[in-house]
């Protein structure tokens, strides 16, 4: 099958774009990455560092690929972030993840067309974002679109709202043109950072970025990040909703409503079994209950709304440390008094160095 052939057939399976890499003209990103990583940006994705090589260029993972189909899914949201992140009261999740899991849903079809290319005599290898593999470079090296300066792509038809798979291939297709940078003087993404997590155009400090933190990142959140956290507990979208692309962006099918705007007392309440069944099909159960309840401690912390108070103090007993600790710094926030109370009651019986640093010893 050719390049137009593959194209087409991605198209009807439901892709919104689809278009072909070289992989014999592809730059290298072994410089960028290797200085991701000696500045520590890359947090505590030690991943990255243990396969740098192979996530460098696609042909350090299969020496055979010769070409890449690099496929999009529209996820735009008809809903506006900013409006979302004004009621204190309700967990902000990330528009990504208030469908279906992506993975799941773009692999399944990628398996399609790669069953297609197999039948034929290819030798193929699907991959959504779960391999060493750059996408954002080859989408961009395919005419998908260009990473813009808060390093995510920017499409100048669907702006900043799009799902990226890649199929390797050991046959050479015809390649597209690769896409060009469109970003010129703007700089708003950098602007609205909440943390300033893009210190200079195209680079981005991930233990400073509130995605990185409340989804990657499973530790206690650093003081300085959980003000400007705000009521995300899922994500931050802040720089891809600010670009001015956006204005092409097209709405999509797929988010499901139970997933937008739910109670912070809700959430803050889940199990382990109830976080597991509240979110089995989406991208949010990756980063697991612990990690959830701890981001929507934060959000309540910021609320200042004494009515959580309950909740709160129930999770001083909860078994995992990174709960504790983020209960207690919420305790803090929203009552000193009850905070007081606390210390003198919960001290005696706590050893965790996590839980002691937030109780102020």
């Amino acid at each position: 099958m050719n390049a137009e052939g593959l194209k087409k057939l991605a198209l009807q399976l439901g892709f919104d774009d689809a278009r072909v890499a070289s992989l014999d003209h592809f730059p290298t990103q072994e410089v960028f990455l290797q200085q991701f990583v000696d500045l520590g940006r890359h947090g505590s994705m030690h991943w990255m560092e243990r396969r740098l090589k192979e996530r460098s260029h696609p042909q350090n993972l299969w020496s055979d690929a010769k070409s890449a189909l690099v496929v999009a899914a529209n996820y735009a949201s008809d809903k506006d972030v900013f409006d979302d992140l004004s009621d204190t009261s309700k967990a902000y999740l990330s528009v990504y993840a208030r469908r279906r899991d992506y993975h799941d849903q773009l692999k399944k079809k990628l398996k399609q067309l790669a069953t297609t290319m197999a039948n034929s005599g290819c030798e193929v290898k699907v991959f959504v974002d779960t391999a060493p593999l750059m996408e954002k470079p080859l989408a961009q090296h395919a005419g998908i679109g260009w990473q813009g300066k808060h390093t995510n792509l920017v499409s100048r038809h669907f702006g900043s709202w799009l799902f990226l798979g890649v199929l390797l291939t050991s046959i050479d297709l015809q390649p597209d043109p690769p896409e060009e940078d469109h970003c010129g003087q703007c700089r708003s993404c950098m602007d609205i950072c909440p943390t300033q997590a893009i210190p200079s155009p195209y680079q981005l400090d991930a233990q400073k970025c509130l995605a990185y933190l409340t989804i990657e990142y499973k530790g206690v959140i650093p003081q300085e990040f959980r003000e400007p956290l705000g009521n995300r507990v899922f994500g931050c979208d802040d720089c891809l909703a600010i670009c001015p692309w956006n204005k092409f962006a097209q709405q999509s099918t797929g988010e499901q409503a139970a997933l937008h705007g739910r109670d912070l007392e809700e959430l803050v309440q889940l199990s382990d079994a109830e976080f597991r069944e509240m979110f089995r099909q989406t991208a949010i159960k990756r980063t697991g209950r612990d990690a959830f309840v701890r981001n929507v401690l934060v959000a309540i912390g910021n609320s200042g709304d004494q009515a959580y108070l309950k909740q709160v103090c129930r999770l001083l007993d909860d078994p995992a440390p990174v709960v504790r600790a983020h209960a207690v710094a919420c305790l803090a926030r929203l009552s000193r008094k009850h905070f007081d109370e606390e210390f003198i009651r919960r001290l005696p019986q706590e050893e965790d160095p996590l839980v002691l640093k937030e109780w102020g010893k």
